[in-house]
């Protein structure tokens, strides 16, 4: 389950950067480019994937007083 989190981070992270390069005109072609409202979305996108990847990356342990995963 931790790769299955950690692979839909990176990609959700990828189609952030790729939406963001998109709504600042950088990659053409699309009907998102020149368009700022998908910048802010892959922005978010972007920070969905970073936080799933490090949770999905983060050591089961004695966070938040628990104690290993079983």
């Amino acid at each position: 389950m931790r790769a299955l989190t950690a692979v839909v981070g990176v990609l959700l992270v990828l189609v952030g950067v790729v939406w963001i390069l998109q709504g600042l005109n950088v990659l053409g072609g699309s009907v998102m480019s020149g368009k700022p409202t998908f910048s802010v979305l892959g922005g978010a996108l972007v920070v969905i994937g970073i936080l799933l990847v490090t949770r999905s990356t983060r050591r089961a342990g004695t966070a938040a007083g628990r104690g290993p995963r079983l």
